[in-house]
């Protein structure tokens, strides 16, 4: 299912206005000092009144159909608003693996539940070492004996974690990396926040020891089913840096017409309007790449993994450039810690080191280009 422009801009103007009711500067700040990091009530309504969680989910598993067009409006949104709640863990990372696993029993006994928002959940693949690529990956997976399995090992930088129903783990097997799926209470597992740069997205350190797990796909497909993955993440958080990239324009902007210095608006300022300049270039650019790969993800097409990691880079940069000069424009006031410039740098440099950083996604792109 495909929404046209102006079911788009429906879609954009809705969730704007749920987060700007939901989601002000002083509730993120609230938030990111709270236990759970995000507020249970207004995850609920996102899901009952929205049904956001379900948006890009297949009709046969409880949710909407739409596609990564409409998802990316609504990550620009909540890149926008710094919205603290666990959807891109839930809805990018987790029903993204469960569906990329090709395991049709297990998405339609996980999926209805993330669908409706009941469930939370999250994709655990990271270790000490940070790198979210299998190969990499120590965790173990051994058969519990009765047809199930048990999982042993530390999962780092785990987005939600200390607050997911269900848990998928990338374990490896005597076949290679596996998807394994862990419920909460399951004995054995133990989560402990982490204090990390960006308070607005929790992240966990979880000890697995001898837990009870199920597997998920087949034995050793980790490696394809994290390919798939990690393409369309890239692209749902590329669209989220691009929402927060534009907010820091709109806010620079906003403030180069009020702010005075002698005896006129700094945005009169040769040096002001080329900070502008420059972060709407980076912005529209942003943008620009976030969607088109979006567009062609939603066209099955095989240059989408090419043009998800051109958007994974393209945004990072733009939102780091566009922080950064934020900071800049706003002055002595933008170098303090009470003003939410420092919200959206943080956010934006986190983001940019969430999948590996620069040197790790700009592999990416030339290992889908073949070269």
């Amino acid at each position: 299912m495909t929404a046209d422009e102006s079911e788009l801009r429906e879609l954009r103007a809705s969730v704007r206005e749920f987060l700007e009711a939901k989601s002000p500067e002083e509730v993120v700040r609230k938030l990111m000092e709270s236990e759970p990091r995000f507020d249970p009530a207004v995850w609920s309504q996102a899901a009952d009144q929205l049904r956001l969680p379900g948006l890009a989910i297949p009709e046969e598993y409880g949710g909407d159909g739409f596609g990564l067009v409409e998802l990316g409006v609504v990550l620009e949104e909540m890149g926008r608003a710094l919205f603290c709640a666990p959807f891109f863990a839930t809805v990018l990372l987790a029903a993204q693996a469960l569906l990329a696993s090709g395991d049709k029993e297990a998405c339609a006994r996980l999926l209805p539940g993330i669908a409706s928002g009941r469930t939370t959940a999250t994709l655990a693949v990271a270790e000490d070492h940070g790198s979210w690529d299998p190969a990499m990956v120590s965790a173990r997976a051994a058969p519990d004996g009765d047809g199930g399995w048990t999982v042993r090992g530390r999962k780092c930088f785990v987005i939600d974690g200390t607050t997911a129903d269900l848990i998928l783990v990338v374990a490896r097997t005597v076949a290679g990396p596996t998807l394994f799926a862990v419920e909460r209470d399951a004995t054995g597992l133990a989560a402990e926040p982490m204090e990390t740069l960006d308070a607005t997205r929790a992240m966990a350190r979880l000890t697995l020891d001898a837990v009870p797990a199920t597997l998920v796909g087949a034995q050793g497909a980790g490696g394809r089913t994290m390919a798939k993955v990690l393409d369309i993440a890239s692209v749902g958080l590329a669209a989220e840096q691009a929402g927060g990239a534009r907010r820091c324009l709109e806010t620079s902007a906003d403030y180069a017409r009020v702010r005075h210095q002698f005896g006129r608006p700094i945005g009169s300022f040769q040096a002001v309007k080329h900070k502008c300049a420059d972060m709407l270039v980076q912005v529209e650019l942003a943008e620009a790449s976030s969607r088109e790969a979006a567009r062609l993800a939603d066209e099955d097409s095989p240059d989408f993994p090419v043009a998800a990691a051109v958007a994974h880079a393209c945004c990072s940069r733009a939102y780091m450039v566009a922080a950064m000069e934020n900071i800049q424009v706003h002055g002595g006031i933008g170098f303090t810690w009470e003003h939410p410039a420092h919200l959206y740098f943080r956010r934006a440099k986190s983001s940019q080191l969430l999948f590996g950083g620069p040197a790790v996604y700009h592999e990416r792109l030339l290992d889908r280009l073949g070269i």
